[in-house]
C-alpha cells in the first residue's frame, strides 16, 4: 500500500465519523429548536401583546410588564412561592443530610433503608397528594381533636394550609436529595475519620471539618435544585388545595397556568412567565456563584 493511501485512509474514516456525529446531534438540535426555542421566542413575542389566546391581538409594549408589579394577586403569589421556596429548602435538605449521615453509618439492612426511602421519589405526586389530602381533611381532626389546629380540616385554614404542602413536597423531595448526599458521603476516605478520632475529634468536629466540606458541592446542586424545583411548585398545591383558601396557596406557576390557559390572560401570564423565567435563572447563577466562592474557603 502507498503511502497516499495510507495517509488517506485516517482522513476517510474521519470524515465518516464527522458525519455520523453530525447526523446524531443536528436532528437533537432541530427537535429541540421546534419544541423548545421557538415556543420560547413566540411566548416573548406575545408577551408585548394584548393576545387572550384567540382571536386577534396589537402590541401593547411592556404593559404587561408594568401591569405585573401593580397587580396584587402576582405579588402575593410571589411572595407565597418564594416562602414555600425557603421553607421547604432548608427542611429537605437539613433531614436528608441527617438521614442520609444516618445511612451511610454502618447499620443493619443499610440497602433496605435507603430503598424505602427512596420510595417516595418513584411515585407519581398527585397520587400521593390525594392520601395526603385524606390524611389532613379526615384523619388527623379524627386523631387529633384535641388540637386546635388539627380539629378542623387544615387545608381550609387560610393561614396554616400551606404547610400541609410542605410536609408533602418535603417528604417526596427528599429522596432524592438523600441519593445525592449519599453519593457525596460514599467518596470521602474513610482514613480521614479515623485520623480525626485518633487526634480526639468529637463527631460534630468530624463533621464540620471533614464530611461537610468534602460534601459541599452535593450540596450546592441539592439547594440549587431544591428552590428551583419549590419555587415551581404545583401538583403538590393541585392535590391539596388547588391554591386555596381563597388564593392563598396560589403559586406563580398556578397563577400563570390558571389566568393564561382559562382566564383569557395568555399574553399577561406569558409575561409573568419570562418574569418568572429570568427570576429563577438570576437566582441560580447567584446561587452557584456565592457558593463556588464558598468552596474556596473550605
Amino acid at each position: 500500500m502507498s503511502a497516499v493511501t495510507e495517509a488517506a485512509a485516517p482522513r476517510a474514516k474521519d470524515k465518516s465519523q464527522t458525519r455520523t456525529y453530525y447526523w446524531i446531534v443536528v436532528p437533537m438540535v432541530v427537535l429541540f429548536a421546534i419544541f423548545h426555542t421557538f415556543p420560547v421566542l413566540t411566548g416573548i413575542f406575545y408577551s408585548f401583546t394584548n393576545y387572550a389566546g384567540f382571536g386577534d391581538y396589537k402590541m401593547v409594549g411592556f404593559a404587561n410588564y408594568i401591569n405585573l408589579f401593580r397587580d396584587s394577586r402576582v405579588l402575593s403569589a410571589y411572595g407565597f412561592s418564594f416562602l414555600f421556596a425557603i421553607v421547604a429548602t432548608i427542611l429537605t435538605n437539613a433531614l436528608s443530610l441527617v438521614i442520609a449521615l444516618a445511612l451511610n453509618a454502618k447499620i443493619k439492612f443499610r440497602n433496605f433503608f435507603r430503598g424505602v426511602f427512596f420510595i417516595p421519589y418513584v411515585l407519581a405526586m398527585l397520587v400521593i397528594g390525594y392520601v395526603f389530602k385524606f390524611i389532613f381533611g379526615t384523619s388527623l381532626p379524627k386523631l387529633l381533636s384535641g388540637i386546635p389546629l388539627f380539629a378542623d380540616n387544615i387545608l381550609t385554614n387560610q393561614t396554616w394550609a400551606w404547610t400541609a404542602i410542605v410536609i408533602l413536597a418535603v417528604w417526596q423531595s427528599c429522596a432524592f436529595a438523600i441519593i445525592l448526599y449519599l453519593a457525596g458521603l460514599q467518596t470521602i476516605p474513610e482514613e480521614l475519620y479515623e485520623a480525626a478520632s485518633l487526634d480526639g475529634a468529637s463527631v460534630w468536629q468530624q463533621f464540620r471539618s471533614i464530611t461537610f466540606p468534602m460534601i459541599w458541592a452535593y450540596f450546592t446542586i441539592n439547594v440549587v435544585l431544591s428552590v428551583k424545583g419549590f419555587l415551581q411548585v404545583f401538583d403538590p398545591i393541585v392535590a391539596l388545595t388547588n391554591g386555596g383558601p381563597g388564593t392563598s396557596t396560589e403559586s406563580v406557576t398556578m397563577l400563570i397556568q390558571r389566568g393564561g390557559l382559562t382566564g383569557g390572560e395568555f399574553a399577561y401570564q406569558t409575561a409573568n412567565a419570562v418574569v418568572f423565567f429570568i427570576v429563577i435563572t438570576v437566582l441560580s447563577l447567584l446561587q452557584f456563584r456565592g457558593m463556588a466562592s464558598k468552596d474556596s474557603d473550605f
